[in-house]
C-alpha cells in the first residue's frame, strides 16, 4: 500500500514537474506595457486573421523597424540573433572565412550546420541562394529562405514571447531545431525563426507511473539530438526508440510525424512513446499535454506533422530495458559488366537473377516483421548495374539463433545461383559502450516520394508480384533509388497511450514504408527549373503506380513529397478532418504554417516558376473550407441553425 501511494505522489508530483528552464515564463504584468508580446485569444474577437494578404516582410511598411528589434532584444534578455548564412564564409564580403569554408568543402562530417542558427541540411527547399562551395564566384550567396532574425530559446519565455511577436505584428514564423527537414520546414524567408536546439536537458526516472503505464522513463528537452540520448542510454543501461540519423532532433519533426526506427516493430513508432509532453500555443500560452489534458494536442502533435499546432518544449516518453539486437547483412549486384569493380562481392551476371533474388527477399520481410525484426535496403541503379543491400535487424535474437532464422531466406536465395552465407554480427546501435560525438555531413539535395505498402498485399503472390513491380522494379528502371524500411507496429502490440495518437491506421496494417529517391539532384545552383520540373515528373510517373496498387494507404509526411497531390490524404488519411479542426482551433490566426500539414492550404510560399521553396513571401490562397461552406449554406437555409 505504502508502494502503491508512493507512486501515485510520484506520478502527481513528476507529471507537474518542468525543467527549470520551463519554469521561467512570461506573465501578465510584462505584456501589460508591451502589446507586442501580450498572450493571444483564441475565442475573443481577434481570433481569426484578418490582417494583410501576406505576412509582413523585410522592406514592407509593417516590418518591425531597427529600434523596435532591440527592444524587443532587450525584453529575451538577448538571445534574439541576426546571423549569417552559413554557406557566406565561402563568398567574398564581411564573412568570409577561408578556414572555415575548407572545414565546409572537405567533406568531412562536422557540427558546423547543426549548431548554426541558420543551418537546414536539405539546401534545396531554400533555393540554393548561399550554396556551400570552394571558389563560388561569380555565383552570389543571398538571403533566400533563411529567416533575417533568430530567437535562440533557453526558456519557455523565450519561445513565447518569440510566438506573441510574431502574431502581433503579423511575421512569418518558423520553428527549427536541427534542420533536419526533408520538405523545407525549418526556414522562411523574411521569418523570424524560434530555435529549439539549445534545450538538451535530460532526466531518467526507472520506475514511475502515468496514467495506465507504469515501467521506466525519461523527461526530454526538445533540442536532444539522437546520439546524445544513445550516450545516455549507456549510462542507464536501458533503451529509446530513435530516430536513424545521430543528429536528428528526437522530439521535433521525427516524432510528431510518427518516426519509424529499428525497433518500431517491437516497441511501435517514435509518437508511441510519448506519455505526456510540454508545449507553447499559438496564442503565447504553455501547456501540459496528456490523452486526458488538451488531449486534442495530443492527438495532433503525435503523428499529425511538426510545425503546426504548438512548439513542444519538453517530453516524458517511455524507456525499455537494454535491447540487443543482431544484424544481418545482405548484398548481391547485378553486373553489365563483372570486371569493372566490386571484387569480392556476390555479383551476378543475369538481371532476372538479380530480380528473383530481390524478390524471395522481400517475400521473406513480412516473416521478420512478425517476430519484431526490421529490414533497411536500399536497391541503386548505376551506370553499370543495380546495387542491393540490406540490413535484417533482429532484436531479442543472439548470433546463433539470427543464423538459424534466416536460414530459409539463404537457402531460396543459393537455391537460385546466388552465393550468399549469413553473418550475423551484433548491432552496432545497442552497443552504448563507445558514445557517439554526432557529426553530420554537409546539406544536400535529395527529394522523393513515399507510401506505406499493406500487409494486405503480401496475402498471395498474384497482388505481390503487382507490388513488387510497381514498388521496387519500375521505379529502378526508371534510374531512381529504392528504400525500404520493413516493420509493423500494430495497436494490439503497443499498449497505452498509442491509441491517444493520429498515426494512420494504414500505418498500423502496413509492413513497409517505401521511399522513391531522386538522388542525382543537386541543387537550384546547377539545375534548371525545366530539368527540376522533369526530374519531379520522373517522381511522379514512378509514384503513380504504387499509389494505384495502395490505394487506401498512405504517404509518411516526413519523408513525402511536398507536392504529392491530393496530399491531405495521401499523408494523414481519415484523421485529416479531425486535425484540420484542431488547428483552426488552436491557431485561428493561421501562425504556425508548415508546407502540406493541416490547415497549410490557407496559405502558399509564393516563388518565381512556383518552385516548391521556401525563398518567397508567405500570402493567403483565398482557399475556402468545403465544410465551412456547407454548414454556412445550411444555416441560411434554416437547416442546422438555431431556432428564433
Amino acid at each position: 500500500m505504502a508502494r502503491y501511494l508512493g507512486l501515485l505522489l510520484l506520478a502527481s508530483t513528476a507529471a507537474s514537474t518542468n525543467f527549470d528552464w520551463e519554469k521561467v515564463q512570461l506573465n501578465r504584468n510584462e505584456t501589460a506595457n508591451y502589446p507586442d508580446i501580450d498572450f493571444g485569444n483564441t475565442s475573443g474577437p481577434n481570433s481569426t486573421y484578418t490582417g494583410p494578404k501576406c505576412r509582413v516582410a523585410p522592406g514592407d511598411a509593417g516590418w518591425p523597424t531597427v529600434d523596435e528589434w532591440a527592444k524587443l532584444n532587450r525584453t529575451l534578455g538577448g538571445v534574439l540573433l541576426a546571423p549569417a548564412i552559413p554557406g557566406s564564409a565561402c563568398y567574398k564580403g564581411e564573412s568570409y572565412d577561408a578556414p572555415t569554408c575548407d572545414v565546409l568543402t572537405s567533406g568531412n562530417r562536422t557540427r558546423y550546420f547543426l549548431e548554426h542558427p541558420l543551418g537546414v541540411l536539405m539546401e534545396w527547399t531554400g533555393g540554393s541562394t548561399c550554396v556551400v562551395q570552394k571558389n563560388p564566384e561569380p555565383k552570389k550567396c543571398t538571403q533566400g529562405a533563411f529567416p533575417p532574425y533568430v530567437v535562440n530559446a533557453k526558456t519557455v519565455r523565450h519561445i513565447q514571447i518569440a510566438v506573441n511577436f510574431a502574431r502581433q505584428r503579423n511575421l512569418r514564423l518558423v520553428i527549427k531545431n536541427t534542420g533536419h527537414d526533408f520538405g523545407g520546414r525549418s526556414s522562411g524567408a523574411g521569418a523570424l525563426s524560434i530555435w529549439t536546439h539549445n534545450l538538451k536537458e535530460f532526466e531518467y526516472l526507472p520506475e514511475y507511473t502515468v496514467g495506465e503505464y507504469t515501467g521506466p522513463v525519461a523527461r526530454v528537452s526538445a533540442g536532444i539530438e539522437t546520439f546524445e540520448i544513445f550516450n545516455h542510454m549507456g549510462k542507464y543501461n536501458m533503451t529509446m526508440p530513435l530516430p536513424g540519423g545521430d543528429t536528428v532532433g528526437v522530439f521535433g519533426g521525427w516524432t510528431q510525424g510518427g518516426g519509424h526506427h529499428f525497433l518500431s516493430s517491437l516497441y511501435g513508432n517514435g509518437a508511441d512513446q510519448v506519455l505526456e509532453f510540454k508545449v507553447v500555443t499559438a496564442d503565447g500560452r504553455y501547456r501540459t499535454v496528456t490523452p486526458h489534458q488538451n488531449g486534442d494536442l495530443f492527438f495532433a502533435m503525435l503523428g499529425g506533422g511538426g510545425g503546426t499546432y504548438g512548439i513542444l518544449t519538453s517530453a516524458l516518453v517511455k524507456a525499455y530495458p537494454k535491447t540487443e539486437v543482431t544484424d544481418v547483412n545482405l548484398e548481391f549486384f547485378y553486373r553489365r559488366n563483372r570486371t569493372a569493380g566490386l571484387p569480392g562481392l556476390v555479383s551476378l551476371d543475369s538481371v532476372e537473377k538479380f530480380w528473383e533474388g530481390l524478390w524471395l527477399y522481400q517475400r521473406f520481410s513480412r516473416t521478420v516483421v512478425d517476430v519484431g525484426g526490421t529490414l533497411y535496403s536500399y536497391v541503386r541503379p548505376d551506370p553499370n548495374g543495380i546495387n542491393f543491400t540490406t540490413i535484417i535487424k533482429l532484436p531479442l535474437k543472439n548470433i546463433s539463433q539470427a543464423a538459424e532464422f534466416v536460414k530459409p531466406l539463404y537457402a531460396d536465395l543459393n537455391r537460385i545461383g546466388i552465393p550468399v552465407v549469413p553473418a550475423p554480427v551484433p548491432n552496432p546501435e545497442s552497443d552504448t559502450a563507445v558514445p557517439k560525438a554526432g557529426l553530420w555531413r554537409t546539406p544536400g539535395n535529395t527529394f522523393f516520394g513515399s507510401r506505406l505498402i499493406p500487409r494486405a498485399n503480401w496475402d498471395n503472390d498474384t497482388i505481390f508480384n503487382k507490388t513488387f513491380q510497381a514498388v521496387i522494379r519500375a521505379p529502378v528502371e526508371l534510374g531512381l533509388v529504392f528504400h525500404g524500411v520493413d516493420h509493423h507496429a500494430p495497436l494490439s502490440r503497443l499498449g497505452y497511450p498509442a491509441e491517444y495518437n493520429s498515426i494512420t491506421p494504414a500505418w498500423r496494417s502496413s509492413i513497409m514504408l517505401a521511399d522513391i529517391m531522386d538522388s542525382g539532384f543537386t541543387g537550384f545552383s546547377t539545375t534548371t527549373v525545366k530539368e527540376f520540373w522533369a526530374r519531379h515528373d520522373r517522381i511522379t510517373k514512378a509514384m503513380d503506380p504504387i499509389r494505384a496498387v495502395t490505394p487506401t494507404s498512405v504517404s509518411y509526411i516526413n519523408e513525402g513529397d511536398v507536392m504529392e497531390p491530393n496530399w491531405q490524404q495521401a499523408f494523414f488519411g481519415p484523421n485529416y478532418s479531425r486535425l484540420s479542426r484542431i488547428k483552426k482551433a488552436r491557431d485561428p490566426w493561421g501562425l504556425f504554417w508548415a508546407p502540406t500539414m493541416p490547415g497549410s492550404e490557407y496559405w502558399k510560399v509564393v516563388t518565381e516558376n512556383d518552385l516548391p521553396t521556401q525563398n518567397g513571401p508567405l500570402c493567403q490562397t483565398g482557399y475556402v473550407d468545403p465544410s465551412e461552406t456547407l454548414e454556412e449554406e445550411s444555416k441560411k437555409s434554416g437547416k442546422g441553425g438555431r431556432e428564433e
